[in-house]
């Protein structure tokens, strides 16, 4: 229990077993709650970091202690050499100029254009307010969708700045999403998705599931033809789909097209086997 100024009062309320008997606050909840208050105090302080998210530069000011304590990865672009042993981090990824991949400035801002700022925008909530929105809080399905369609905006930022925490949830959000609206992206879309993602990535296997899954519904009326365009961006995608098919198909074994029992192979109408009809039909008469 905390009281009206944020000091914790001498009594704690036990739930162990179903029951609001009090208990003291002991001498080492106490200095727990106090570090953890410096804790908080020392990462909402120092220099504020300048961040310009996508092509249209969208602007955030950032704690950089907070950024730092977050991602390593970030901690390598906007620590100095000298700064980093302080926050127990390390600093390996570093280049002599102190940038790395190109974008912290010279001033110390960071410029991400290749990410995409409502990606950004939810990592900004979870970082100060250490969650992000359920997909099921969202009325409509259409709001539903856009919102996962963000998620997978924030995944892609946790790939890059090395954070499975927030990685894992953001891909938790984004199915869940699909699976609630009954929608799923359509072949640009998952072309697109499939090509943003690192190999190996969990959204490529995600989207390689989804069209295989259209692919073998009996009644869906989609086929190979309305996955063209991903096979023509990455012939990587045609492989992986058809051996996800293979897989989760159980290995079907169709018949063998080597056996002759029909004229499946002729050029001629249907009917008997030719062998028994006399000469073949001319083509064009």
């Amino acid at each position: 229990m905390y009281n009206s100024i944020g000091n914790p009062s001498r009594r704690s309320t036990s739930w162990a077993y179903g029951t609001r008997e009090p208990r003291p606050v002991s001498d080492d909840d106490v200095k727990g709650w106090m570090l953890m208050n410096l804790r908080r105090k020392r990462l909402l302080s120092g220099p504020m970091v300048n961040i310009y998210v996508g092509k249209q530069k969208r602007h955030w000011a950032l704690h950089r202690n907070l950024l730092c304590h977050t991602s390593e990865h970030l901690a390598s672009e906007l620590l100095t050499e000298k700064s980093t042993p302080a926050l127990g981090i390390s600093s390996k990824k570093r280049t002599l100029n102190g940038n790395i991949d190109g974008l912290a400035t010279d001033d110390g801002n960071l410029e991400l254009p290749d990410l995409d700022p409502t990606g950004f925008e939810l990592f900004v909530k979870w970082l100060y307010q250490g969650r992000i929105d359920d997909v099921s809080t969202f009325s409509s399905d259409q709001q539903k969708y856009e919102y996962a369609v963000a998620c997978h905006k924030l995944h892609l930022l946790c790939e890059r700045f090395e954070m499975p925490y927030l990685k894992n949830i953001a891909i938790d959000q984004y199915r869940k999403g699909l699976s609630e609206t009954g929608l799923v992206p359509d072949a640009e879309e998952i072309s697109q998705i499939y090509r943003q993602s690192p190999p190996n990535s969990h959204f490529r296997k995600l989207m390689i599931k989804i069209a295989a899954r259209q692919l073998m519904d009996p009644e869906s009326d989609k086929d190979a033809e309305t996955y063209r365009m991903c096979f023509q961006d990455s012939p990587d995608f045609a492989i992986e789909l058809f051996n996800t098919i293979k897989g989760e198909s159980g290995g079907i074994l169709f018949d063998d097209p080597t056996e002759i029992i029909d004229c499946e192979y002729h050029d001629h109408d249907g009917g008997v086997n030719c062998h028994f009809k006399g000469k073949a039909k001319v083509q064009g008469k």
